[in-house]
């Protein structure tokens, strides 16, 4: 066996070791997630509200790959990925502009599926179901809801005509409640998108957050009550 070889196979099993040490306490990540929810809501649709944003979730990712022990908090690629994101939000709130804005709003859209990611790797690291695996399958859960908000956001922003069929792009508190209206597959009908991309990203969320709640979470919960 050649020394990369071994080399290699020890780089993995001191990543995972990495991982199993991590702390797996979702709750902060939890809180910043809310956070973000919570920012959308109150803040309104100034164009440094984009930037702010875009630094909510950049924290977010931070945190949670330092919870799940994915990677070091000191990594080449996680650094740059901050330095990039501080430097768009930075551009941002000093210069604007639609384009900018559309940007940021699709960087916000990588930055939480890189944090779906980092907690789904720390969740399946723990081999068991417990109160900290459920509590990131519920950050999983409202994440979702805020990656569409931001897909729906970057179509808004960038797109030519009208997102929702009733002739608005509607501020992003709207989007919000509209995005986690369709997540939670409730229907109300009162906003709808106008375009195929906005049809076809509606119909995804929906599809994802009815198959989530009644496989992913419910599996978590019921195997939490049976660990009692």
């Amino acid at each position: 066996m050649t020394d990369a070889v071994l080399q290699g196979r020890r780089h993995v099993i001191r990543s995972r070791v990495a991982r199993l040490r991590a702390a797996h306490s979702y709750r902060t990540v939890l809180i910043l997630i809310v956070a973000a929810f919570a920012f959308v809501s109150l803040a309104g649709d100034a164009t440094w509200t984009a930037g702010v944003l875009l630094l909510l979730e950049a924290a977010t990712l931070a945190v949670a790959v330092w919870t799940s022990g994915v990677i070091r908090a000191n990594s080449s690629g996680l650094i740059a990925l901050l330095v990039v994101s501080t430097a768009l939000a930075l551009a941002v709130v000093v210069s604007g502009g639609d384009g900018l804005v559309g940007a940021a709003a699709l960087v916000s859209g990588v930055l939480v599926i890189a944090t779906v990611v980092a907690i789904v790797i720390g969740v399946v690291d723990q081999d068991g179901v417990n109160a900290q695996s459920v509590t990131g399958a519920i950050c999983i859960y409202i994440l979702i809801g805020l990656l569409f908000l931001f897909l729906y956001g970057a179509i808004a922003v960038l797109g030519s005509g009208h997102f929702f069929a009733q002739g608005t792009d509607g501020t992003r508190s709207l989007r919000l409640y509209f995005s986690y209206v369709t997540l939670a597959t409730l229907g109300y009908g009162d906003y709808t998108p106008a375009g195929n991309l906005g049809h076809t990203l509606a119909l995804l969320e929906a599809l994802i957050g009815q198959l989530y709640l009644v496989t992913v979470l419910a599996l978590l919960v019921s195997r939490l009550r049976g660990a009692k």
